[in-house]
């Protein structure tokens, strides 16, 4: 028989591992020793009422503020077993002492010992495993003993144990706790009571107690759970008994939606509901960090916290996804889903997968699917799926594979037309009919080949088309549904990346990347719909699919979040609801976005590794606040004293201290919400700061002056409830400071009076200066002028000295040409036979030539052109003739020695004897130039 019940029990355990794999679960977020920097195991978790985690580590308490862990090590070094908080301080306990934490006026905490407080000290070896409190009471229980700390007298009390103290639980405002072998007790009027001394009490280790309906629920490590009433113990009897006797339990607890959540030590954390169902199960496989649960708390927002032997788990108990991870990859990326006669459906790039709705069983592949599936619809009655080779009807878990035209986008039923479907191909469109209660095949639409990814049908004649590269198009139909008669493009709008094409309400929407538009029939035109694009704008576009969900819900996905319209209530105007769900974190296809209506408020949303289940009953606006948790205060990047200032008070800082560093955080543990903050530092820079994750900034070099620090944030679409601010300010200088400047000034006026003595007798030296300048340079204008007058005189003098030059050059050359016509006419008289009586004509031709008058007038005008010259020759060569005075004036007017010939009546050969004697009496030497030197005179 026992063999049975353990066979069994191993067959239930199996299933429940099995259905894993079909569980959808809440988000976890997973903190590893990397992420809070201490080390693996966690003891005991704890909240303030600020929101903040406290984790006891085996390093030390750890905080985290929402967006950064900070460790507090232990006070003696020792593994931190304890902690819960009451109030500002957080209490703990390790080995050999216990104490509070309590943050001081700059947020960082700080440590009281109150172990060292107790008359006889603590047992050898004594650890603390326990903490809680009690009205005024804070209760510490180690395995040897029980101290219950009075707040208001601040004295302890203490309860001895003969035996092991295994656990002390709070139940329905009353300490329980179990001495081994001795059975269960409470704590009544400060002393212990005996609550049951049952054999099973006594023998297996209490993790956890609860009250519910009047009697005392207790859970043991390895026997489950049982019942106490009316000193009766019996089991307790709940469906998952069989499943959870097989487990090692470390610990437990009831949370506040009255379901159980277990943590064991090798099979990670099973959750049971209130009425004792199982739920779901999660290890390392589905997102734990560590199979072994040494604590478990909830917080104020629900959130389910685990302390791990190796890391920190936190379940979002309450959040409104549930996740369906397909982790090895079977499903792929889902494009489609649709629930049709209790099956749930999903196409997918991989094929069309089913299950039964509302079950844990995984998800099965219908063979003859495998590849693209595009589009899952329910017409007539009946499920389509659009793939990638064709068409199908879907019928259970098998298919008909109806055409074969490849690339089915959708299907549209066609208005007045019951037997005849329209579908969007790859190219084109296509018309499927219904004959003897069997659709196929019937037409390709002549005239329109484009691909028809989304198709809508405005009336019997027209429809609209979107192409996302192309644009969108107005088709106009024959009444058959056989040829595409005309079509043009709809210019009032644009093609645009992940645009999409819906019917909603009656109207036809279009979406791209510059917002939504609505078909307006009487003007043939698609207008922008304002409200609508607010939410879908350039800033925020991430696709412009949209979807219509069945329930009068159109919905969008913008970059941080997705939201739905739904018509107005009271106006035309309709009401659009945002959920804060990242594009970053919902993991989908853009342009391919699916979502569905499930059941209820719940929704199935499609990602490229499973799908979110989305329950709109559980999207609730929050309140959060932001928190200042630091101020750090330095003078230099390399200054390693950092100091912490208080956060509550406005400080002053000397002017050498001018670099902040302030860190924030808002205390929110959701998966998929997003702390974002915005901050500014009035006077310096009053503007806000663009949005950042960012929880920290840093401000260097500041000038003198007052300031105040601002930030603010928002998670989600939520703006946090305040906006936390710390005000300081930065003193002058020492050389800017008030006696110093009424010195500076006084300095400045004593400098200004001596300047303007210094300056006035520096003026009146310039003016004295300055007319002696003006005298000196009237002076020298009067000089100017008469050297210009000079100058006009010596360019007179010198135009008439090359007016005496051209008038010797031209008597020159006239007796030059009169000798030598009076020589040539001489010459002829002597070659004549008849000589007789011409002598005396030629005597008076020699007497012409030598004529002593033209000598005169010639040395007149040389004397003119080159005046002294004639007197410097003879004062230089005293010894000179007359003609060789004659021959130097001729030489200095650089004539040859044939030019002078005629001149002298007398030949050339001559004239060169004459220089020669003329060199001689000068005196010069063989190799110098006659010429040259007379010209050079």
């Amino acid at each position: 028989m026992k063999s049975k019940t353990y066979i069994l029990t191993l067959f239930l355990i199996f299933i429940g591992l099995a259905s894993v794999t079909g569980q959808e679960l809440p988000p976890i977020e997973s903190f590893s020793t990397e992420d809070y920097r201490a080390e693996n195991q966690n003891w005991a978790i704890s909240q303030t009422a600020n929101k903040f985690i406290y984790v006891a580590n085996n390093k030390g308490l750890l905080e985290f503020t929402g967006a950064d862990w900070k460790l507090y090590p232990s006070p003696n070094q020792t593994i931190l077993r304890s902690v819960h908080a009451v109030g500002n301080r957080i209490y703990t306990g390790c080995y050999m002492e216990f104490g509070y934490w309590q943050p001081s006026a700059d947020g960082h905490l700080r440590y009281t010992s109150l172990s060292e407080n107790l008359a006889l000290g603590m047992v050898e070896d004594e650890q603390i495993w326990n903490i809680v409190s009690l009205d005024n009471y804070v209760v510490f229980q180690s395995l040897n003993r029980i101290y219950s700390y009075n707040l208001d007298s601040q004295t302890f009390s203490k309860i001895e144990a003969e035996t092991t103290l295994t656990k002390m639980i709070k139940a329905d405002r009353t300490l329980y706790f179990q001495k081994y072998n001795q059975g269960l007790f409470k704590i009544e009027s400060g002393v212990e009571k005996l609550v049951s001394n049952d054999a099973i009490l006594k023998s297996n280790i209490i993790v956890n107690i609860f009250s519910r309906s009047g009697k005392l629920i207790i859970q043991t490590k390895t026997k489950g759970f049982f019942v106490l009433e009316d000193g009766q113990l019996s089991k307790w009897d709940i469906p998952a008994n069989d499943y959870i006797s097989g487990l090692t339990v470390y610990s437990s607890i009831c949370l506040n939606d009255g379901s159980l959540a277990i943590g064991t030590i090798s099979n990670g954390i099973v959750h049971l509901s209130a009425s004792g169902e199982f739920d779901y199960r999660l290890n390392q496989d589905q997102g734990l960090l560590n199979n072994t649960v040494l604590s478990l708390f909830e917080d104020s927002d629900e959130n389910l916290w685990l302390g791990l032997d190796n890391g920190i788990n936190c379940i979002n108990s309450a959040s409104p996804y549930r996740i369906y991870k397909d982790k090895n990859g079977r499903l792929g990326s889902i494009y489609t889903s649709r629930i049709y006669k209790d099956i749930l459906y999903l196409g997918t790039n991989q094929g069309l997968f089913f299950k039964p709705f509302d079950s844990d069983q995984p998800f099965e592949l219908i063979e003859a699917t495998k590849g693209q599936v595009w589009c899952l619809t329910v017409i007539d009655d009946r499920l389509f799926c659009g793939h990638d080779s064709g068409t199908f009807e879907v019928e259970g878990t098998s298919v008909r594979q109806i055409t074969f035209s490849e690339g089915t986008w959708d299907l549209k039923p066609i208005p007045n037309h019951d037997d005849l479907i329209l579908q969007g191909n790859y190219n084109g469109l296509n018309v499927l009919e219904r004959k003897n209660g069997k659709w196929s095949f019937r037409n390709k639409l002549t005239g329109f080949d484009m691909s028809s990814k989304y198709v809508e049908i405005l009336d019997a004649d027209h429809i609209f088309v979107s192409h996302e590269y192309k644009g969108v198009f107005r088709l106009e139909v024959d009444g058959t549904y056989h040829k595409v008669e005309n079509f043009k493009n709809m210019e009032s709008v644009s093609k645009g990346l992940h645009s999409s094409l819906s019917t909603y309400e009656n109207d036809i929407f279009y979406a791209s990347n510059r917002g939504v538009f609505k078909y307006k029939l009487e003007e043939n035109v698609f207008l922008k719909d304002s409200i609508l694009s607010e939410s879908l704008n350039t800033e925020t576009y991430k696709s412009g699919k949209m979807v219509t969900d069945g329930t009068g819900k159109l919905w969008f996905f913008s970059e941080n979040n997705i939201f739905y319209v739904t018509p107005g209530h009271l106006s035309e105007t309709p009401k659009v609801t945002k959920i804060a769900l990242p594009s970053t974190i919902r993991n989908s296809i853009s342009g391919y976005e699916s979502i569905m209506h499930t059941q209820g408020q719940n929704y199935l949303f499609g990602t490229s590794s499973g799908y979110i289940m989305i329950d709109l009953d559980k999207v609730k606006e929050q309140v959060y606040n932001i928190k200042i948790n630091s101020v750090h205060n330095y003078t230099t990047d390399t200054d390693a004293n950092k100091n912490l200032v208080a956060i509550n008070e406005t400080n002053e800082f000397t002017i050498k201290s001018n670099n902040f560093a302030f860190a924030y955080s808002i205390p929110e543990f959701d998966k998929y919400l997003e702390s974002e903050y915005q901050y500014r530092l009035n006077g310096d820079y009053d503007q806000w700061s663009n949005w950042s994750k960012s929880y920290s900034e840093l401000f260097k070099n500041l000038a003198f002056g007052d300031y105040t620090f601002e930030v603010r944030g928002r998670v989600g679409n939520t703006p946090t409830e305040n906006t936390a601010t710390y005000s300081f300010s930065i003193a002058k200088p020492w050389y800017i400071s008030n006696l110093l400047i009424f010195i500076y000034i006084l300095a400045v006026l004593l400098f200004s009076i001596l300047m303007h003595n210094v300056y006035k007798r520096y003026y009146k030296k310039q003016k004295s200066k300055l007319i002696f300048a003006n005298k000196r340079d009237l002076e020298l204008k009067e000089l100017e002028t008469e050297q210009q007058l000079m100058q006009l005189k010596n360019e007179k003098l010198q135009q008439d000295i090359e007016n005496k030059n051209r008038e010797l050059a031209i008597s020159t050359m006239s007796l030059i040409k009169k000798n030598e016509f009076l020589n040539s006419i001489k010459e002829e008289l002597k070659s004549s036979e008849t000589g007789k009586g011409l002598k005396s004509v030629v005597k008076i031709i020699d007497k012409n030539i030598n004529n002593t008058d033209d000598w005169k007038f010639f040395q007149e005008a040389f004397n003119n052109a080159d005046k002294d010259f004639l007197k410097k020759v003879k004062s230089i060569h005293p010894k000179l003739t007359p003609n060789d005075l004659k021959l130097c004036a001729y030489l200095r007017l650089n004539l040859t020695s044939k030019e002078i010939a005629p001149l002298l009546n007398i030949s050339s050969r001559s004239v060169e004897v004459k220089r020669y004697r003329l060199r001689k009496k000068m005196d010069l030497p063989h190799e110098a130039s006659l010429t040259n030197y007379i010209l050079e005179i």
